[in-house]
């Protein structure tokens, strides 16, 4: 067994869901504790049987409820130095025995999950994803992306699924009412991915036998799942790939998706 199911995944908040049959993972805690909550028990899945939570950066859309939802469930959190240091309000509720430091680019376990940090370009202290392996299977985590660099293509590819950022698009971020510091901090290159450079990676990891992607992290003020969806099938169809070459699905902000099956 190896099951996914985002959570939530938007600019209001993230946490994604990992699970093999020994071991339960959250990926961010970017919403309350309480919603947390709910979303787990929507999909049937216990709190209290989650065995740690995983980290990608320290913007509260990624750690607004996890002291209060680790300390709790008493839950290991798996952190890098500098981000963990660029979250003092969530740190000091987390007991210090629960913290465990782990390096980018050096591989760790939870369970029977090996773990794998990469680095992303993104304003934040020290902002990664996440390749997860499993009987060699592997998946990967990769939001809050400013632009896409080779070594994060190379972390994605032999990927069986990935959940990919794909935030904006220029047009509608172009005419949102969001301030023009904003507009620009968003498509800047520590900012996130458009729809175009999802649907771009997308097709460039058919190549090594992506079967399924799920897009995460849209923006509610410069983006429409619609939208998204369309322009990464008009990437896949342009790189000579049939629309149906993988499973392609939009994550909700608001509401847990299904559990999917890898």
């Amino acid at each position: 067994m190896f099951n996914f199911c985002s959570l939530y995944s938007g600019s209001s908040g993230n946490s994604l869901f990992v699970e093999t049959e020994n071991t339960k993972i959250l990926i961010d805690a970017g919403v309350s504790s309480k919603k947390i909550e709910n979303a787990l028990t929507t999909v049937d899945i216990d709190p209290s049987s989650i065995n740690g939570i995983l980290i990608t950066h320290e913007h509260s859309d990624h750690v607004q409820g996890l002291g209060t939802f680790a300390k709790k469930y008493d839950l290991p959190v798996y952190v890098n130095k500098k981000t963990l240091d660029a979250m003092p309000k969530q740190k000091e509720k987390i007991p210090e025995k629960n913290i465990k430091i782990f390096k980018i680019e050096e591989k760790f376990e939870i369970g029977d999950m090996q773990i794998k940090p990469f680095s992303i370009p993104h304003d934040a202290a020290n902002p990664c994803g996440f390749n997860i392996l499993k009987d060699n299977k592997k998946i990967s985590i990769a939001t809050d992306i400013g632009h896409m660099t080779n070594g994060i293509l190379k972390n994605l590819e032999d990927s069986i699924f990935v959940l990919l950022e794909s935030n904006y698009d220029p047009e509608v971020l172009k005419f949102s009412r969001y301030p023009y510091p904003l507009k620009s901090r968003i498509a800047g290159p520590t900012g996130h991915l458009s729809n175009e450079l999802a649907g771009k990676t997308i097709s460039h990891l058919l190549q090594s036998g992506l079967k399924q992607a799920v897009l995460g992290h849209l923006s509610k003020e410069s983006n429409f799942p619609e939208l998204a969806y369309k322009t990464v099938i008009d990437e896949i169809i342009a790189s000579n790939y049939s629309a149906d070459s993988l499973k392609l699905g939009v994550a909700s902000r608001d509401v847990p998706g299904n559990i999917i099956n890898l």
